[in-house]
C-alpha cells in the first residue's frame, strides 16, 4: 500500500533481509489462477473481467489503498466499489489474499454453488460470496450488480468524505483523508445512472474519486464496437473529469500505480483512468464475449500455476507473504489515526464530541418532532412537510439533502446558505439537477459511508420516483436509511394531468421488501411519518405528500400512531361499514362516514398511512383495528392492487387520471365524499342477502 504503507517494490523482503524474486507479475498470475479455480469449481462464473483486472487489483490492494483487514469498518479507510459487480470473484479473491478473516477458502468455494439443503444439518447452505457483492460482507462497501449503480454509489461516498473533511478537518489536524476507488466495465458507463452521477461528480469537483475503467472492448453479446462509437475519453472530459490512459493494463502494474498516484495529485477534478485490458487474458477464450461468463480449461489453469502449488484454490507462500503484510500495516494505519483523533479531541473537544457522535450514528430528532405544533389553518401535507424539514435540517447536523430540480415545488425551503459544491463542501444540500436515478443511488452511497453519520434525504414529485426506482430498490435491498420526500402524489395533483398523476406507483413501493411507504393524511401524521422514517435505521422510507389543499380537518389523527401503520380515527359500535384510507382521501372518507351514519349506516374510519407497518403488528391489534364490519372498504385514488388483503371492496382508480383541479378530479372519479357515499350505499343494496365470494372494485 502506498503513501502510509508499502511503496512499489520488485520483490518481497525475506527474514534474512534478502529480496525474493516474487514481484507484482507473480502476484498477478496467482490471482488469475485463483479466479480460474473459482470459475471451475461450480462450472461457471463471471471470470473474464476478474482475470483481466488482476494487475489493477495488485496496484490497488498492494500499493495504493489505505485499509485495515483486521477492522473493515475503520472510519478513515479508503473505500473500494466494484461497480462492475459481476466481477465479484476478484473482490472476494483480494479480500481473502489480503487477510480479511471472514473471506475463507471455504466461503469462496460456495461461489456459484446451488446452496441446496445440507443433508447433514438439514439447513439451507449459505455464503457471503454472493453472485454480486453485498454490503453486509466485511470489506464490501456497497451492494452492486445492476450496472452503473456502483458508480453512483461511489459518487455518494466521495461526497460524504469531502463533507466530513470540510466539516471536521483543521489546518493542523487532518482527520478525514479517505479516497474512493471504483472500477467499471463497458456496461456501467453506458447506463444512464452512471452518466448522471459522473456529470454530478464533475460539477462538484470530487477530486477524491478515482474511477478505473476496465476497457476490454467486449460486452455480454459481443464486441463493443457493435454498440458504441463515441470517444469515451472526450465525453468524460466534457463532464469535468481528469482523464489518464493506461495502454498496457494486461501486464503493467507499475503503469497503473503511476496513474493512481497521478490521480491523488489532482485537486479540482475526479479522475477517470482508462485501462486497456483483455477479458480472460491468457485463456483460450481471451478477448471474446465467451470469456464474460463460463468456465476455463485445464490448460488455462496450468498456464498461471505457481511453483510449489499442487492443488486448486491454493496460493503460494510467497503470495501470502506479499499481501498479508497489509494486515499489520493496516493496524498501524488505524492506530496512528486513533492517535490523531486523541490529539484532535484535546485541541478541539466540541468538534471531537460531534465527530464521535457521527461515527456512532447518533441522531437526535425526537425532541424536535414531538415538540412541533400543527398549524391552526388547513395546509396541504406538502406545505407542512416543508416546515418540518426546515426544523430538522436546522437541528440535526447529520441530514444531507438534495432535490431533482423541483425543490421549490416540493416546498423544501430556501437552503441557499447550505449548498454543497466544490467551494462549500461543508454544505448539506445538493443540487442534483434533473437526475432522479442518480439522486437516489448517490444517496445510497452517502448512507453507506458511515451508517447514521449522514442521513440522506431526497425530494421530487412522486411520479418521478419511477425514474429513481432502481436506486430506491438497491437502498431497500441494502438496508440503507434514506428518506425520499415524494410530493404531488395523487390525481389531486392538478392541471399537470395524468402524466404526473401516479395512480399505480404506490403498488411498486408498497410491494418492495423492507421499504416503508408512508402516506400521511394531515399535519399531525406528517410528524408521525418523520418520526417513523427517522427511527427506521436500516431501511429507506418514502414520505408521500399531497399538493392539493385540504378540504376539512380530520379529528383524532395521532403522530405516534403512524408507527403502528394503521389505527382507528372514528369508532362506531356495531358498524356496518369500515372505511380504510390514507393521504388526501382520508378526509373524504371521514366526511362520507359522517353522512352514512346520519343515513342509518354506522360507519367506522381507519387511517392506514403505512400498510407494511400495520402488517407487522400483532394479529390481535390488526383484528381490533379492522373490526367485524360486514363491509370493509378501502378508499384511495390509486389502483387497488393490495387492498384485497384486508378489504371486501375498494373505491379506487382503474384508469389513469385527468387534467383537472384537485377536488374536481376526486369528484370526476367518484373518490370524494359524494362518490364514496353513493358507491357504498349501492354496494350494500346490491350485496344484501348475498354470500360474498371475493373482493370487489366499486364503480
Amino acid at each position: 500500500m502506498n503513501g502510509h504503507m508499502n511503496g512499489h517494490t520488485n520483490g518481497t523482503k525475506l527474514a534474512n533481509g534478502a529480496l525474493s524474486p516474487y514481484d507484482d507479475q507473480h502476484a498477478v498470475n496467482e490471482i488469475r489462477k485463483f479466479v480460474i479455480d473459482i470459475c471451475r469449481q461450480n462450472g461457471g462464473g463471471h471470470g473474464g473481467s476478474a482475470i483481466g483486472m488482476a494487475p489493477l487489483a495488485v496496484a490497488l490492494w498492494r500499493h495504493t489503498m489505505r485499509y485495515n483487514p483486521s477492522n473493515p469498518n475503520w472510519f478513515d479507510r479508503d473505500r473500494f466499489v466494484l461497480s462492475n459487480g459481476h466481477a465479484a470473484m476478484l473482490l472476494y479473491a483480494m479480500l481473502h489474499i489480503t487477510g480479511y478473516k471472514d473471506m475463507t477458502v471455504n466461503e469462496i468455494k460456495m461461489y456459484a454453488d446451488a446452496k441446496a439443503v445440507d443433508k447433514t444439518t438439514g439447513k439451507w447452505k449459505s455464503t457471503i460470496c454472493h453472485g454480486h457483492p453485498e454490503r453486509e460482507v466485511p470489506g464490501v462497501e456497497v451492494t452492486t450488480g445492476p450496472l452503473g449503480q456502483g458508480i453512483a454509489n461511489a459518487v455518494g461516498l466521495a461526497i460524504a468524505s469531502k463533507h466530513y473533511a470540510a466539516t471536521f478537518n483543521k489546518e493542523d489536524h487532518q482527520l478525514v483523508a479517505s479516497r474512493i476507488y471504483c472500477t467499471t466495465g463497458d456496461g456501467c458507463i453506458q447506463e444512464g445512472v452512471a452518466l448522471e452521477a459522473m456529470a454530478i461528480a464533475g460539477r462538484l469537483g470530487l477530486s477524491n474519486l478515482t474511477l478505473c475503467y476496465d476497457n476490454n472492448d467486449v460486452t455480454c453479446d459481443g464486441p463493443l464496437n457493435w454498440i458504441v462509437k463515441e470517444d469515451t475519453n472526450a465525453k468524460v472530459r466534457s463532464m469535468g473529469w481528469h482523464v489518464i490512459d493506461v495502454f498496457d493494463g494486461d501486464t503493467s502494474v507499475e503503469n497503473i500505480i503511476a496513474a493512481l498516484e497521478a490521480a491523488k495529485l489532482e485537486k479540482d477534478r475526479p479522475t477517470f483512468i482508462n485501462i486497456r485490458t483483455t477479458i480472460g487474458y491468457g485463456t483460450t477464450t481471451a478477448g471474446t464475449f465467451k470469456s464474460h461468463h463460463g468456465t476455463y480449461s485445464d490448460d488455462d489453469a496450468a498456464k498461471h500455476l505457481a511453483p510449489g502449488v499442487t492443488s486448486t484454490h491454493q496460493l503460494s507462500q510467497n503470495a501470502l507473504e506479499y499481501f498479508r503484510s497489509t494486515v499489520e500495516e493496516g493496524k498501524k494505519l488505524e492506530d496512528n489515526w486513533n492517535l490523531k483523533l486523541e490529539k484532535y479531541s484535546i485541541a478541539y473537544p466540541k468538534e471531537a464530541k460531534l465527530f464521535k457522535e457521527r461515527m456512532e450514528g447518533k441522531i437526535d430528532f425526537e425532541s424536535t418532532l414531538t415538540s412541533l405544533n400543527i398549524p391552526s389553518e388547513l395546509q396541504p401535507t406538502r406545505q407542512f412537510n416543508g416546515t418540518v424539514f426546515n426544523e430538522l435540517i436546522s437541528m440535526v447536523p447529520n441530514i444531507i439533502a438534495g432535490g431533482a430540480d423541483l425543490w421549490n415545488s416540493n416546498q423544501m425551503g430556501d437552503q441557499s446558505t447550505r449548498i454543497f459544491d466544490s467551494l462549500h463542501p461543508e454544505g448539506r444540500v445538493i443540487r442534483y439537477g434533473i437526475r432522479e436515478h442518480a439522486m437516489a443511488s448517490i444517496s445510497n452511497g452517502l448512507a453507506a459511508y458511515s451508517p447514521g453519520g449522514l442521513l440522506p434525504i431526497t425530494a421530487t414529485f412522486f411520479m418521478f420516483y419511477l425514474y429513481a426506482a432502481p436506486g430506491v430498490r438497491m437502498g431497500a435491498l441494502s438496508n440503507l436509511q434514506v428518506i425520499h420526500v415524494a410530493t404531488h402524489d395523487s390525481i389531486g395533483e392538478g392541471q399537470n394531468g395524468q402524466t404526473h398523476q401516479p395512480v399505480e406507483l404506490d403498488s411498486l413501493y408498497r410491494a418492495m421488501p423492507t421499504l416503508l411507504y408512508i402516506r400521511p393524511a394531515d399535519a399531525e401524521e406528517v410528524l408521525g411519518a418523520w418520526l417513523t422514517a427517522l427511527g427506521a435505521k436500516e431501511t429507506p422510507s418514502i414520505i408521500s405528500l399531497a399538493r392539493d389543499p385540504a378540504v376539512t380537518a380530520i379529528p383524532k389523527t395521532r403522530r405516534l400512531q403512524v408507527q403502528r401503520g394503521g389505527y382507528v380515527i372514528l369508532e362506531k359500535e356495531n358498524a356496518t361499514v369500515t372505511l380504510i384510507s390514507c393521504g388526501s382521501e382520508l378526509q373524504f372518507a371521514y366526511l362520507a362516514a359522517q353522512r352514512l351514519d346520519s343515513e342509518g349506516i354506522p360507519t367506522r374510519v381507519v387511517s392506514m398511512p403505512c400498510v407494511k407497518l400495520f402488517e407487522r403488528q400483532p394479529e390481535e391489534y390488526q383484528d381490533l383495528v379492522m373490526s367485524n364490519s360486514p363491509h370493509i372498504i378501502s378508499v384511495e385514488a390509486y389502483v387497488a392492487s393490495m387492498w384485497a388483503r384486508f378489504c371486501t371492496a375498494s373505491i379506487a382508480m382503474d384508469s389513469f387520471g385527468y387534467s383537472g383541479l384537485g377536488r374536481e378530479n376526486f369528484a370526476r372519479f367518484g373518490i370524494d365524499d359524494d362518490g364514496i357515499v353513493s358507491k357504498v350505499k349501492r354496494h350494500i343494496r346490491e350485496t344484501h342477502g348475498k354470500k360474498r365470494r371475493h373482493w370487489t372494485l366499486l364503480k
